[in-house]
């Protein structure tokens, strides 16, 4: 358990604001509640989700390096940020910052073979029970999971466009695995959803 010592400040967001530009970075942040997604853009403007950030996890790492940050950081819901001085860190400190960016490394490796080795549906669908981890998703009387996000979200999750996305959204809920409304999706067969994500 990160030492309050380190911490600098505590601050909350709303939903949509930027917590951090890319350009100098000397600042780490941890997740307190909330939910924060790192994102970037391509060279034509589209943006491209990196991941997302859960309570309890770390964003800012290139803090520790002394590198330039390449990424903006966005509140998703409401979320409060802790702000630590990487200086201050102990080796009971560090153990856990490492700790984290090895779980870090590894979901990468898997969006990574996702992206080049998954066809779209199987993306998305690994998307949307990775978003029902998160703050986005509620549970409903029914006992489904229903997530708030947009086509516009999943596209950039997944490295595709929102007008393809819209396309197998459709597909998936003629198919009865979700329920698809305005900037929500409803989880209605989960197996069915974890087979497709494997596939």
């Amino acid at each position: 358990m990160i030492l309050e010592k380190t911490f600098v400040d505590s601050i909350t967001y709303r939903p949509g604001a930027v917590i951090l530009y890319p350009g100098k970075s000397d600042m780490l942040y941890r997740v307190q509640s909330g939910l924060v997604r790192i994102h970037t853009m391509d060279d034509d403007g589209n943006g491209l989700t990196l991941r997302y950030v859960k309570p309890g996890e770390f964003f800012g790492e290139e803090s520790l390096a002394g590198l330039e940050r390449t990424y903006f950081a966005e509140a998703v819901t409401d979320s409060t940020v802790d702000v630590m001085n990487p200086a201050l860190l102990s080796a009971e400190d560090n153990l856990e910052v490492t700790t984290h960016l090895v779980r870090i490394l590894s979901r990468a490796y898997e969006s990574i073979y996702r992206l080049v080795g998954k066809r779209l549906k199987s993306r998305i669908a690994a998307e949307l029970l990775e978003l029902s981890e998160t703050a986005l998703a509620t549970r409903q009387p029914s006992g489904e999971l229903m997530i708030y996000a947009t086509h516009d979200e999943l596209a950039a999750a997944v490295g595709s466009v929102r007008e393809t996305v819209t396309k197998v959204v459709g597909e998936l809920a003629r198919e009865g695995v979700i329920g698809a409304g305005y900037g929500k999706i409803t989880l209605k067969n989960t197996e069915a959803l974890k087979e497709i994500a494997s596939q």
